[in-house]
């Protein structure tokens, strides 16, 4: 009796686990093992390979901080790195719309990605359109930069080696025109400001110096300063022979009347030293028409001088804006040095031999995997349903 219930107890058992299996293989042949098997017929028989040109670059810059003195240096900026912002930008502009757009009119990009020659889910789709021009093409490029040497690397893919070399070529050619001209577009831009601003002093200079010149033309004086200095120095020596002169007739007219011969002299030289100093006071403070000096205008000795006082306060002025103008003028050329970059080509582009894509038995595998765990994923779930209810 014991024997009989575990042999039905047995074949229970055996019925469940019977049924178990044959419930688990249906969903598992479905979902797994044929999409499977179509994706590794894909894989081996249908997709194109695809062939992948590398090429290595640098961007460099001129260290010209030792021909420099170290204020000029400083001033310019040198020794400042901006290696990494030069690398970030050139991975941006290759990835960037514009070099899409460069490359579709140098090489026919669409023509070689679209063509019908390979398989449908490798090539770019017909009429596809920009964005998805673009996105195909970052799929197609890889750059990878070393943070600490700042090489960049760039992996371009193609369906045939010869393309992958003409792609990465045009690339590098493309970048290289783009990091020259952005340090010079601006490096231009602000020379030829700076230019024309030294250009608009130099010829504010070169009008003061013509103006002052003229003023001495016009006056015959090749120093007004130095003439009023003369003048007076000339008032001075009359009035100190006036006073000799005075106090020699006072003593002539203590011994003699005021009829002698010799007290009569005296003052008529007197009278005319007097004269002569008011004619010379008259020539510093006064206008004068008769004088060879002032023949052109009607203006004293110290309105000249003033004149002259302030010409030499606007060369003077213009003298420095020039001299700072000129500074200006040579640290923008410093600049626009420093900012010429170059992209040095460390590796050129290769040519491959052998089809890198697609990495087939990596592709089957991880399919699989993939495959295995979300059908697993999916059982846990239908059984948790399932005790739940």
């Amino acid at each position: 009796m014991i024997g009989r219930v575990s042999n039905i107890k047995n074949k229970f058992i055996k019925t469940d686990a019977s049924e178990y299996m044959n419930n688990l293989k249906r969903p598992l042949i479905l979902i797994v093992i044929l999409p499977f098997i179509i994706f590794s017929l894909y894989q081996i028989l249908l997709a194109s390979p695809r062939y992948e040109s590398q090429v290595k670059l640098i961007v460099k810059e001129p260290n010209s901080a030792a021909t420099l003195d170290p204020t000029m240096a400083l001033m310019s900026g040198f020794g400042v790195s901006t290696g990494s912002v030069d690398t970030e930008l050139v991975e941006a502009f290759i990835f960037s719309m514009d070099m899409l757009l460069y490359l579709e009119g140098n090489i026919g990009f669409s023509n070689h990605f679209s063509d019908s020659e390979y398989d449908f889910f490798s090539r770019l789709k017909d009429e596809a359109s920009n964005e998805a021009k673009l996105s195909y093409f970052n799929d197609r490029v890889t750059v990878e930069i070393d943070e600490v040497s700042q090489i960049l690397s760039v992996y371009v893919q193609a369906f045939t080696p010869e393309f992958s070399h003409r792609f990465s070529s045009m690339i590098v050619g493309r970048a290289e025109w783009f990091i020259n001209e952005i340090g010079h577009g601006l490096a231009k831009e602000q020379l030829k400001f700076v230019q024309q601003e030294h250009e608009l002093v130099e010829q504010k200079l070169k009008s003061i110096k013509s103006e002052l010149l003229a003023f001495q033309r016009r006056f015959d004086l090749l120093d007004p300063q130095a003439e009023g200095t003369a003048l007076q120095q000339i008032a001075y020596q009359l009035e100190g022979q006036i006073a000799e002169k005075r106090t020699e007739l006072r003593i002539l007219e203590s011994s003699m009347s005021s009829g002698a011969p010799l007290v009569i002299n005296a003052k008529s030289e007197l009278e005319s030293m007097l004269q002569q100093l008011e004619n010379e006071r008259g020539r510093l403070t006064d206008q004068s028409s008769n004088e060879d000096v002032l023949r052109t205008e009607q203006l004293s000795v110290s309105e000249v001088m003033a004149k002259f006082s302030d010409y030499q306060i606007n060369l003077e002025l213009a003298l420095q804006a020039y001299t700072s103008s000129q500074v200006s003028l040579e640290k923008s050329r410093i600049e626009a040095y420093r900012q010429l970059k170059y992209l040095v080509v460390i590796e050129s582009p290769t040519l491959p031999q052998d089809a890198k894509y697609p990495e087939v038995f990596y592709n089957i595998s991880l399919f699989l995997v993939v495959s295995l765990l979300l059908f697993g994923i999916g059982k846990i779930i239908l059984a948790t349903v399932e005790e739940l209810r």
